[in-house]
């Protein structure tokens, strides 16, 4: 894996943890709504980043 994809996966899995944190602590509803959406766009990304690889490594 490349050292920029590996950068973008770590940061992938810190946006992940900032929105599983702003998840828990939120008080209302849409924040609560908007650190899952921010969750999962972090671990749809990180996956996205090891599929790429994986399918690259095939060719």
């Amino acid at each position: 894996m490349s050292s920029i994809r590996m950068c973008f996966l770590l940061f992938s899995a810190g946006l992940a943890l900032l929105g599983l944190f702003t998840s828990a602590g939120a008080q209302d509803t849409p924040l609560a709504i908007f650190g899952g959406g921010v969750f999962l766009f972090g671990v749809a990304f990180g996956f996205s980043l090891i599929k790429r690889h994986y399918d690259e490594a095939e060719v």
